[in-house]
């Protein structure tokens, strides 16, 4: 089948210029343009733009998405695969937070009785999810698997206000190292209220905390590609500048 950009956009249900602009970027260019000067998309960019969609519909960035799928060696078949793997852990905790939800509203009706502790579970999975997608097995390299177990069982032992707290750190220290950025002086005294607050934050978890072991995360973060997304999302350079900051404050900056 040969689709024009709105026929494309009809079936993938996204609008004609989202993929204008998927054309534009070059994640998504037209097989070949007709004799009326019109934008023609065969099979393998209907299998690109299903890429791109599940990509996006796993909250990777678009970016990266288009580095993953141009690179020579992107194997469309092993993403398929590793794209159902990352959905069903989606659904699985999507199910989880229902499930909270449900019982909450059951639990304010008056007709079941559950414990705080249950009320946060669905969240605090979604927290040990995420920092496993980010830190993968570095953190198991770095720490020791004992570690790592230990700062999961800290988090789902989080109760009521208390994991209101890692949550709210997590915020504030991006703001202020949005402040700290602009001053380009990792020494600061913004930047280094950035790095007591991100000591703090991975205290949250971490089952003990070393300025040694603070220092090598920190290393990693302008290194590592998803570290790097994370940081550098609003301002490039600022994975590098926490780095820094992070650094003189554990003592490791020489």
């Amino acid at each position: 089948m040969e689709y024009k950009v709105k026929d494309l956009g009809d079936i993938a249900g996204v609008t004609a210029k989202t993929i204008r602009y998927y054309d534009k970027i070059g994640i998504l260019k037209a097989s070949k343009v007709n004799s009326l000067g019109h934008r023609i998309y065969c099979e393998d960019e209907v299998d690109r733009l299903q890429q791109i969609l599940l990509y996006r519909e796993l909250d990777v960035y678009l970016d990266v998405t288009k580095e993953i799928i141009t690179s020579s060696t992107f194997d469309s078949m092993a993403a398929l695969k590793e794209h159902k793997e990352n959905l069903i852990k989606k659904r699985d905790r999507l199910d989880l937070l229902i499930s909270t939800v449900e019982n909450t509203i059951a639990l304010k009706e008056g007709s079941i009785s559950i414990s705080d502790e249950e009320r946060f579970k669905g969240f605090k999975k979604n927290i040990i999810e995420d920092k496993k997608d980010m830190y993968g097995e570095e953190a198991r390299e770095m720490y020791g698997k004992k570690s790592v177990s230990t700062a999961k069982e800290k988090v789902m032992s989080i109760q009521g206000a208390k994991y209101d707290r890692p949550i709210s750190l997590e915020t504030e220290i991006k703001t202020t190292l949005a402040e700290a950025f602009k001053s380009a002086d990792p020494s600061s005294e913004l930047a280094q209220k950035a790095a007591d607050l991100h000591r703090q934050w991975i205290a949250s978890y971490w089952g003990k905390y070393t300025k040694k072991a603070h220092a090598d995360l920190a290393r990693m973060y302008p290194k590592d590609e998803r570290f790097k997304e994370y940081y550098d999302n609003k301002q490039v350079g600022t994975a590098a500048f926490l780095r820094d900051a992070i650094l003189i404050y554990t003592g490791f900056d020489e």
